[in-house]
């Protein structure tokens, strides 16, 4: 398996065995090599207009203010910059303008601590500071890659983790018998589950957008989504199509193009520029007035991560900017 096309499920498994778009473009290539400045600490102001309402941070420059009007929060996930520390990507999320992420319960949180992982493993230290970590640099963690798998005992802790961490919708991958007892959980703590998809032929239950959709028949509508576009194009599935049974469904999304289709190990492009055909997804969802969480996550550890990073978000901002205009 080449290092540069990851299939993250595979990786899952043997883990747990074992300013404006120019702006941000201008300064990104420094990003990954520098330190974020640590701007002095004031409180931080709580997002207007509600969950899919402008998010202000008076520690970032947000380099998708178009975008944050249509209510879509753009957000990193960890798995993007797996080649560093989550405290290292955070600094690399600043310079982005980018104001969201959504940790991996598998990945290392410090590079001073590798084998602590960002997930509910952690003790109330280590989780004070990361929280403090995020809050000094201004970043919310509105989502969180988690192991909802077959042990149920492990369901409470993850959701204490979650709440604790002010996130919004926990992402996983559940058995589709566990649903029933998750979806209490969910309305418990005030938490939403958004169900993620691998390729065909990964493992995934929920390759196919058919088996998600019977899967959340008669559940709460906190139990929904988080497509995986990328992965739609792997599949050899239509993306348009497979975002249209979601619909209502749809808690956040994993924003991702793949350079080709029907090959589970198609390595990942900029949006806009493979197979998932992103300009009639993003218009699809601009349609339905949806607003929440859009991560983008990158699987291709390109030599230029950063840039073709910033292009995705760069892809998203310039979308909002002419349905705005």
């Amino acid at each position: 398996m080449k290092m540069d096309r990851f299939n993250r499920r595979e990786l899952l498994i043997k883990t747990v065995a074992s300013g404006t778009a120019a702006a941000v473009m201008a300064s990104l290539a420094q990003a990954a090599e520098r330190p974020a400045a640590r701007p002095a600490a004031k409180p931080a102001r709580k997002p207007q207009g509600g969950m899919g309402g402008l998010q202000e941070s008076p520690k970032i420059r947000i380099s998708t203010p178009n975008a944050e009007k249509l209510g879509w929060r753009l957000c990193i996930q960890q798995y993007t910059f797996r080649d560093r520390s989550f405290y290292e990507m955070l600094d690399v999320v600043v310079k982005m303008g980018v104001a969201n992420v959504e940790p991996a319960f598998f990945l290392k949180l410090s590079k001073e601590k590798p084998d602590l992982t960002c997930s509910e493993s952690l003790s109330a230290e280590n989780r004070k500071e990361m929280k403090k970590r995020m809050d000094d640099l201004g970043i919310k963690m509105p989502n969180f890659y988690a192991q909802l798998e077959a042990d149920k005992t492990k369901y409470r802790g993850i959701f204490d983790f979650a709440k604790e961490m002010g996130v919004e919708t926990i992402v996983a991958e559940p058995p589709i018998e566990a649903l029933a007892d998750i979806d209490k959980l969910c309305e418990e703590y005030k938490i939403n589950l958004a169900i993620h998809n691998h390729p065909e032929g990964s493992g995934s239950a929920y390759w196919n957008p058919d088996v998600f959709a019977k899967a959340v028949e008669g559940k709460s509508p906190r139990i929904g989504g988080a497509p995986d576009t990328g992965h739609w194009v792997r599949s050899g599935l239509d993306t348009l199509e497979s975002l249209k049974k979601y619909q209502k469904r749809i808690n956040t999304i994993h924003l991702k193009d793949a350079e080709e289709s029907g090959k589970r190990d198609s390595r990942d492009v900029p949006l806009g520029t493979g197979k998932a055909n992103y300009a009639a997804l993003l218009k699809q969802i601009y349609d339905w007035k949806w607003r929440g969480v859009m991560t983008v996550e990158y699987e291709h550890q390109s030599p230029q991560l950063v840039e073709e990073v910033a292009q995705c978000v760069k892809y998203v901002e310039d979308f909002a900017t002419k349905v705005k205009a």
